[in-house]
């Protein structure tokens, strides 16, 4: 935990600092919980398994998410003027491209380079099956088994939640 924590601790707790918005007393809260969390979940931890740093994060992330959900109620006020947008904050899209990208690097190299050619080079199964040298079968099926890896993979990290708890609570 000390060389987590010496390896990843200021960079968390900058992140935290811009989760709770400057809050020294909720970055320190979101910290200390998500180092907690790390604690109980060492196995989550190994190197073997993706990124320290991205999961440090996505569990802070998540953390900072359920305080401001829980604060129960919303205070709505008007206003004269409209305030003006705010541009949209890119450390959880940074946080969530690691995530996948670390889900990315644990596939097979098969699965890997089927989805890269079909969707994000957006080749046609038919373009991506002429470019590996196999039949249009063989991409389709790289496809199918390379999402339902990465689904289980971002599932391990927590990233998305799980299909058969999502179907037990739609069911209720």
């Amino acid at each position: 935990m000390r060389h987590i924590h010496d390896q990843h601790g200021r960079a968390l707790w900058s992140f935290a600092m811009r989760l709770t918005r400057g809050n020294t007393s909720k970055a320190e809260d979101v910290v200390q919980e998500t180092m907690l969390r790390a604690w109980r979940h060492l196995d989550a931890l190994e190197e073997s398994r993706g990124s320290q740093r991205t999961w440090l994060f996505t569990v802070a992330r998540r953390i900072s998410i359920d305080e401001w959900r829980s604060r129960g109620q919303f205070v709505e006020f008007t206003v004269d003027v409209v305030p003006e947008v705010i541009a949209e904050d890119t450390i959880d899209r940074a946080v969530q491209s690691w995530t996948v990208a670390a889900a990315l690097n644990r596939l097979s190299p098969e699965h890997r380079t089927a989805l890269h050619a079909c969707y994000f080079h957006g080749h046609t199964v038919r373009e991506a099956a002429r470019e590996f040298g196999v039949p249009e079968g063989t991409v389709k099926s790289r496809l199918y088994y390379g999402l339902r890896a990465m689904r289980a993979e971002l599932e391990a990290v927590g990233e998305l939640a799980s299909t058969s708890s999502a179907r037990s609570t739609s069911n209720t």
